[in-house]
């Protein structure tokens, strides 16, 4: 039965109706998103602020709420420094990698790759992109719902079709324009969410110190752990470095967080709204990483996943809401609607993201390739809301899939991680060598991929240690007598793991697959670009013009193999190179 008030279920059907009104509304006004630049870039007019949030938002989903919460009641407030790669990164986002982008003119970041190194390279990227994206829009909807529906009772099929259907709708009919806005709204339902919490939790406990001094007592606020083992799960250089590198495969070559950066009027609003969002993201992941220790002061003395009230610590967030305030109506709605922000913006970014490359990257080139007529903007605008329509129905249908799959929901979370750092390898080799080629940075990519999805899904991995629990202060139940207490506090005593019994490369801190994945592409990448120049194997590495680049897809993808032309004007194509190679140099300096 549902814990929720009929208050509850209000407040959720306005969030929603609120986020599918701004879809209509500028479905209706403006240019009604007729044109490629405004469904995919909003014209290029969008503010400095809107964005800001937006990159925000798109960065912290539902999964990322509920599960720091969980870190830094589980694992103490190590996960923290993170904060500080976002401020390291940031200018190297917005100097280095972001002016390249901008200078460009598209809507999709990896027709760089094809302007640098060719089609095949483009296809790669962007089809590692799609995937990557299309598992993590299911798990973004599935893995809340799943928490929601066994905390508070929410019906997980409302949760999923109402998600699914809402963001479906503004996204496919209000293009980025309705995307951006409604992330704005969506933001500040999440700040509310976790404000709640704290608030909540500071009341009970009187003041912030003591909920400090609690956690202090329970083990959970370290900040000094700078071991340089690359096993140990959270230490000062994983945070700085993995965490570092996660946001640049993020913030730097992401198609999702790119595109929203394009749609400013000039690269300088694009640079300062990723110095607005610094502020910003840091400000929610602080708040969010506090909510745990909120959590811990008041669980402490009976955890309860020991107790036996929920499956998993990810649904510790929303319990406490329910425990708390779960009797002032509409204060648990609240909350749950926040938490139907955080996936609604996740999902309609990568839902507008994936229909940009989809276009750019695949249906485009296929009519490159057939010789036919490219597309009219009006057409081309009309496939785009199409494609919209289809990822959003696709999410839904993965988020009932996932359900059936029981382990691959963590498998899939790390595919996430895994994919950016060698996408990362390969625009860096782009962006900063010359001389890398397209033969040498793609099988660079393959081998960083392949090395990444190897020690992300490798078996068997240890158990990371886990901070003591306590169930000293659980209320005395028919299946928690006396005689039983004793038992259960012996068994949730932490036992050392020998982690010498497990393979070395599944010893390490999931923070450091991003850096592995982008040194493998990055090192792999150059040293076979060399080979291949040597042996003179290299004549996909420079720039073409539009018309030979349209005859080499042609011929890679359609002709045999041993029927390809290798006729061309290899001193314009240098030529081309150089004057490409000094105009992205040039591009980076301004």
């Amino acid at each position: 039965m549902s814990v929720l008030s009929i208050w509850d279920y209000i407040i959720l059907v306005i969030v929603l109706l609120i986020s599918a009104g701004v879809g209509l509304y500028y479905r209706l006004t403006g240019g009604k998103q007729s044109t490629t630049a405004e469904y995919l870039l909003a014209d290029r007019q969008m503010s400095i602020f809107p964005i800001a949030f937006s990159l925000m938002q798109s960065f912290m989903s539902a999964i990322t709420l509920l599960g720091v919460s969980m870190e830094n009641y589980q694992y103490g407030t190590m996960f923290v420094i993170i904060n500080f790669s976002y401020v390291l990164t940031t200018p190297i986002a917005a100097y280095l990698y972001l002016p390249v982008f901008y200078r460009l003119e598209t809507a999709s970041v990896y027709e760089y790759l094809e302007k640098r190194f060719g089609y095949a390279a483009r296809l790669a990227a962007s089809l590692a992109f799609s995937i990557q994206m299309v598992l993590y829009m299911g798990i973004v909807l599935y893995a809340p719902s799943l928490a929601l529906e066994a905390v508070t009772g929410l019906d997980k099929l409302f949760a999923i079709l109402g998600i699914g259907i809402v963001c479906t709708f503004y996204s496919t009919i209000g293009g980025m324009k309705a995307v951006i806005i409604t992330d704005v709204f969506q933001s500040l339902l999440m700040f509310m969410a976790i404000f709640s919490v704290i608030i909540c939790a500071t009341i009970k406990a009187g003041n912030w110190a003591t909920i400090w001094e609690v956690a202090q007592d329970g083990g959970r606020i370290n900040f000094s752990d700078i071991s340089i083992d690359p096993t140990r799960r959270h230490t000062w250089w994983t945070q700085i470095i993995g965490g570092g590198f996660t946001y640049l495969s993020l913030y730097g070559v992401n198609q999702t967080q790119v595109q929203r950066l394009l749609s400013v009027k000039n690269l300088k609003s694009a640079q300062l709204s990723l110095w607005w969002n610094l502020p910003i993201l840091s400000l929610l992941s602080v708040c969010t990483c506090f909510s745990g220790l909120c959590m811990y002061y008041y669980y402490h003395t009976c955890d309860p996943l020991l107790e036996g009230r929920i499956n998993s610590r990810d649904q510790l967030l929303p319990l406490f809401v329910v425990d708390t305030m779960g009797h002032v109506p509409g204060l648990a709605g609240l909350f749950v609607s926040g938490i139907f922000c955080a996936s609604l913006s996740t999902i309609s970014s990568a839902i507008n993201a994936l229909s940009a490359v989809t276009l750019e990257d695949y249906v485009g080139q296929i009519y490159k390739c057939l010789g036919k007529e490219p597309l009219s903007d009006k057409k081309r605008t009309a496939l785009t809301k199409a494609i919209a329509f289809v990822y959003g129905l696709i999410c839904i249908g993965l988020a009932f899939a996932v359900q059936a799959l029981g382990g691959v929901l963590q498998a899939s979370l790390t595919i996430f991680g895994v994919v950016g750092g060698p996408l990362l390898g390969l625009f860096t080799l782009g962006m900063f060598t010359k001389r890398a080629n397209q033969k040498g940075c793609i099988i660079g990519l393959i081998l960083g991929l392949a090395f990444g999805f190897w020690i992300g899904f490798g078996q068997p991995k240890p158990i990371p240690p886990q901070l003591p629990m306590s169930i000293e202060g659980c209320p005395i139940t028919a299946n928690s007598t006396p005689n039983t207490l004793p038992v259960l506090l012996e068994l949730m005593k932490p036992r050392a793991i020998d982690q010498s019994d497990y393979f070395y490369l599944y010893r390490l801190s999931y923070m450091w697959y991003s850096v592995l994945g982008f040194a493998v592409t990055f090192i792999c990448g150059y040293i076979l670009s060399l080979i291949c120049e040597i042996l003179k194997i290299d004549d996909n590495r420079l720039i073409y013009t539009d018309k030979n680049r349209t005859q080499f897809n042609c011929e890679l993808f359609i002709q045999p193999i041993a029927k390809r032309l290798h006729t061309r004007n290899m001193d314009s194509l240098k030529m081309s190179g150089a004057d490409h190679m000094n105009g992205a140099t040039n591009d980076r300096t301004k």
